[in-house]
């Protein structure tokens, strides 16, 4: 399960930038991303167009396609400095970013703490 969770919590699976990646169906893929550029902007202020949702196989990939907003969160590069498999394992759990990203997507913090779950038997 975890390799489909990203290192904060977010699912990958169900991710949309993800999904789009893997649309075949060229006319479908760019109506994706167009929402989710729009998606983008509403919940995060950010100013995308469809083109700039770019392929992305989830934060943990070593493929090297990834949706910029993965290649530069702070929130990987912090997990991957720190040579953790999640923000689970951090002993600085929960940190001002985590929170805010939990903010935007509780789902994430409930996933984060199955996985705390796991490593506390």
């Amino acid at each position: 399960m975890e390799d489909k969770i990203a290192y904060c919590g977010l699912a990958c699976d169900s991710c949309p930038i993800h999904l789009a990646t893997y649309e075949t169906d060229k006319s479908r893929q760019r109506k994706m991303r167009t929402s989710i550029a729009e998606i983008c902007s509403e919940k995060y202020g950010m100013n995308l167009r469809p083109v700039d949702i770019t392929d992305c196989d989830g934060c943990r990939t070593t493929t090297g396609r990834l949706f910029f907003g993965c290649r530069n969160c702070e929130i990987r590069k912090c997990v991957k400095n720190r040579s953790l498999d999640s923000c689970a394992y951090c002993p600085d759990y929960a940190c001002d970013k985590l929170e805010d990203l939990f903010h935007h997507d509780p789902e994430a913090q409930v996933r984060i703490k199955v996985i705390r779950s796991k490593t506390r038997k």
